[in-house]
């Protein structure tokens, strides 16, 4: 097991590519931090889960659009478990929204939660890494970031900047050997998708050189990795997780154009 007596935390662990990935860090050893904002009974799920098959993992309500939210969560975990060895920051919200109906609102809505969230969920793991000798910050980022594409433009900035920031932290951070990577997923099956589009796995596959969408459980694999001692040389990386779509570009414009109106009305999810 790759990551026995270790300690993660997954934000937007919930439901998801978060869900996948908590699951997966525990199947590989690790005490699981699960981090939600509304989907409690998800988290509890998760935690139910891990807990089935004789792991350790605890659930965490933090709203990581909200400063204060992440120092008491990261309190908590100093509480209970007095160390961090990885953090997975996947919590995220994508902001549908035409170009010119992008409102201040809706910007600040998908950078509080994408940047600022990701920056000060690092900044206080970091802090806890330290302290502790050691770790690694693992960054869940979009394809998007590298592809323009309609509608996502707060989202595919604020990813961006996650990049940028990648690269920052990891220079900051080498001298008290903490790495900073960031993997990026390119279509995937869960259900945030498949509410804007249920015929999403189609509409998707044709797009992408593997001729298929992703499934969550193939983003553990890179999460696990990068966690891990395995990836122990690599910082300050990006790389793509997404069946060959960056290569390839090919974007279905009706399907930008169905989320963003479809979201318009109830805003960021």
């Amino acid at each position: 097991m790759r990551l026995r007596n270790k300690i993660v935390l997954v934000t937007g662990a919930g439901k998801g590519i978060g869900r996948a990935i908590a699951l997966g860090m525990a199947d590989e050893g690790a005490d699981v931090i699960v981090n939600y904002n509304t989907d409690k009974e998800g988290a509890e799920q998760v935690v139910a889960q891990i807990a089935g098959k004789g792991g350790r993992a605890v659930a965490v309500q933090a709203n990581i659009s909200r400063p204060d939210d992440i120092v008491a969560m990261f309190r908590t975990i100093r509480e209970q478990f007095g160390r961090l060895d990885a953090i997975v920051n996947n919590a995220g919200l994508t902001g549908w929204t035409g170009l010119f109906e992008t409102t201040v609102e809706k910007w600040d809505t998908v950078m509080e939660t994408n940047l600022r969230g990701t920056f000060f969920c690092s900044l206080e793991a970091a802090k806890m890494m330290r302290d502790s000798g050691g770790g690694s910050i693992v960054n869940v980022s979009t394809n998007c970031a590298e592809l323009g594409v309609k509608n996502l433009v707060a989202y595919a900035s604020s990813k961006g900047g996650i990049h940028a920031m990648t690269k920052q932290l990891a220079v900051e951070l080498a001298p008290y050997r903490i790495r900073v990577n960031t993997f990026a997923p390119g279509p995937t099956l869960v259900d945030r998708n498949t509410n804007d589009d249920p015929d999403y796995a189609r509409t998707w596959g044709e797009m992408v050189p593997l001729a298929r969408v992703a499934a969550p459980e193939e983003m553990v694999g890179p999460a696990v990795f990068l966690a891990s001692d395995d990836s122990s040389y690599m910082t300050g990386q990006i790389f793509y997780v997404d069946g060959g779509w960056t290569v390839s570009g090919r974007i279905p414009s009706e399907y930008f154009a169905s989320a963003a109106t479809k979201n318009a009305a109830g805003g960021s999810h």
